[in-house]
């Protein structure tokens, strides 16, 4: 089984990075588990797409997305909200999203679990299979 794991933030030292690089060591035999970085994911702009096509960071996350038998996002809350290159690679890869199982962790306390309940609301929208349990350290 291949999972693929996804930070919604940017920063090095960022603990939800770190969240997802901890699900290495954690996951069982039989699971490869490979990080996906958001970096460089542009503002989701339909006109730019549809005259030039995704951009190849876009395009890569696309192709990750379609080999993974499933996904794990790890947020923080920015604002009460998911942070926004994270909206902007459910946006621009919404295509590739559409019925795939994901699971939610996030780390802050309540912070974190607002930002869940916000990724709820998309992931419903994009028709994921959102999986029961979300964890929030």
């Amino acid at each position: 089984m291949k999972i693929l794991a996804i930070s919604g933030a940017l920063r090095k030292a960022s603990t939800n990075t770190g969240l997802t690089r901890a699900l290495r060591d954690v996951a069982p035999e039989g699971v490869e588990l490979e990080t996906a970085t958001l970096h460089g994911i542009p503002l989701y702009d339909g006109d730019i797409e549809s005259a030039s096509g995704k951009p190849e960071v876009v395009r890569t996350l696309d192709a990750k997305i379609r080999a993974a038998d499933g996904i794990v996002i790890a947020t923080p809350e920015y604002n009460f909200s998911i942070p926004g290159v994270l909206k902007n690679a459910l946006d621009s890869a919404f295509a590739e999203w559409i019925r795939k199982p994901v699971a939610f962790v996030g780390y802050g306390g309540v912070g974190g679990a607002r930002a869940i309940e916000q990724l709820r609301g998309v992931v419903i929208e994009l028709q994921m299979a959102s999986v029961k349990q979300e964890v929030n350290i």
